[in-house]
């Protein structure tokens, strides 16, 4: 992949959030998690990013999401940090040249993040960044089923998925770096999103994304 992209990408972030909900315009980040890597050794993190983010008051935390991550309103009111500090620090986090921004399932993630950063007038750092969605890559790689659990399991990733924003965000580091070892055609897939075909894209087209329906059987490469 380096090969590749050097030429207009360096550096690797990928990152996860944990959410209220699955809609992107309503529901809240919980908590960010992300880690970087320069584009010609995904094996060593850099750098990494991590909290939690209170919520607006009166904004309740589901009882199913402190279910799934284990993340309670006592510790957002005892370690989370204001969503404008979120801001500035996410901003800080994604403040450098030649970027790639990935996420497993990065559709999801995106447009969250996307929202999130509209609120405070700071969505267009993410016009001049370039995307990729591990999960896209996945899907060519290995038939159903495709959640990151899935992956982690396929490929023998050390880092467990455990539903919090920054093990599973170096999960999917370490499978992305992994990825790159089997094959090396990531650059294709670079601002190129799969969806399944039953269901469309959820949630807003993004629009730098090229979008396209793909086979669940891992039958061909989405970018042919």
């Amino acid at each position: 992949m380096a090969d590749t992209l050097e030429a207009r990408v360096q550096t690797v972030v990928v990152f996860d959030v944990e959410t209220t909900g699955l809609n992107c315009a309503k529901n809240e980040i919980i908590e960010f998690g992300a880690v970087k890597a320069a584009l010609s050794d995904l094996s060593a993190e850099r750098e990494q990013s991590d909290f939690l983010i209170r919520l607006p008051e009166g904004v309740p935390l589901p009882a199913d999401i402190t279910r799934l991550t284990g993340i309670t309103e006592d510790a957002l009111q005892a370690e989370g940090i204001s969503q404008a500090d979120a801001c500035e620090r996410i901003v800080r986090f994604l403040d450098a040249e030649n970027l790639l921004l990935a996420a497993y399932n990065a559709q999801f993630d995106l447009c969250f993040l996307y929202y999130f950063l509209k609120r405070f007038g700071k969505e267009d750092i993410l016009r001049r960044i370039a995307f990729l969605d591990i999960l896209t890559v996945y899907r060519d790689r290995r038939a159903f089923p495709h959640k990151l659990s899935d992956a982690v399991a396929a490929y023998r990733v050390k880092t467990a998925n455990t539903h919090r924003a920054i093990d599973d965000a170096r999960a999917a580091l370490e499978l992305l770096h992994l990825m790159e070892q089997e094959e090396n055609d990531l650059h294709h897939y670079v601002n190129l999103f799969g969806f399944h075909p039953k269901y469309g894209v959820s949630g807003p087209k993004i629009s730098t994304i090229t979008y396209r329906a793909q086979s669940l059987d891992a039958s061909g490469r989405l970018y042919r």
